[in-house]
């Protein structure tokens, strides 16, 4: 019998799982890399930016534009990427409101991007390994970072000085700290900011200011497709 080739750009699967029928499926090759690159080891390197890691959003963002969004989802943990982003709080939507904002969040375990622009059009916000909460305490892991487009892209992690991830109070949500400041501070109407470096992030101004005006802002969730609502 004759075997027939498969064209190079084609990759054949096979599964084979206890207690169901094992089956074949064909992908193509940037398919097979992108499946690759999610169930690889979350060992975290410096991500190269492809076209390949750009978000799904089962919402509109009226913040981030697709370069944005690559960008952001280049540089987010390997444990969230191939996955989709969804939209939990919009000043747009929900008001201008603190306490809404962790209101929509009550119910999440998964971490959040929270996304800023200030009334100069400058975007920046911060990622966080655990939805925003009032909390006596601070909390979050090393995943956490601080970002700004202002006027390129730019990460900051964390240092290893503190701990000082996030601490969510009644009146304000604050982002980093030690040192002489705080990395990224919210008022409770979500009308006033501030940034400034701090030892958590080692972080500049995450906008032309250290204090800003907050035009709109945007928290999205990422979290695996069995686990959305």
């Amino acid at each position: 019998m004759r075997m027939r080739m498969l064209p190079a750009n084609i990759r054949v699967l096979y599964f084979a799982n206890h207690g169901s029928e094992p089956y074949v499926q064909i992908i193509n090759v940037k398919e097979s890399k992108h499946r690759q690159s999610i169930t690889s080891s979350t060992e975290e390197s410096e991500p190269e930016e492809t076209d390949e890691l750009r978000p799904v959003l089962r919402d509109d963002s009226l913040l981030l534009n697709d370069h944005q969004l690559e960008t952001l989802a280049n540089h987010l943990p390997a444990r969230t990427q191939g996955y989709p982003w969804k939209l939990v709080y919009s000043t747009a939507l929900h008001g201008s409101s603190l306490k809404t904002l962790y209101r929509n969040m009550a119910d999440l375990d998964s971490p959040v991007l929270l996304v800023i622009k200030d009334v100069h059009q400058k975007v920046f916000g911060a990622f966080s390994s655990d939805p925003f909460k009032v909390s006596k305490y601070c909390y979050g892991t090393g995943e956490t970072f601080l970002y700004t487009f202002n006027p390129d892209f730019k990460a900051y992690r964390w240092t290893e000085e503190n701990s000082y991830f996030v601490r969510g109070h009644s009146d304000a949500l604050q982002i980093g700290g030690g040192g002489t400041g705080i990395g990224l501070w919210l008022d409770a109407d979500l009308y006033r900011g501030s940034s400034s470096t701090c030892a958590t992030f080692d972080n500049p101004p995450l906008s032309t200011q250290q204090d800003f005006t907050i035009q709109d802002i945007e928290v999205w969730t990422i979290q695996n497709e069995w686990r959305m609502n």
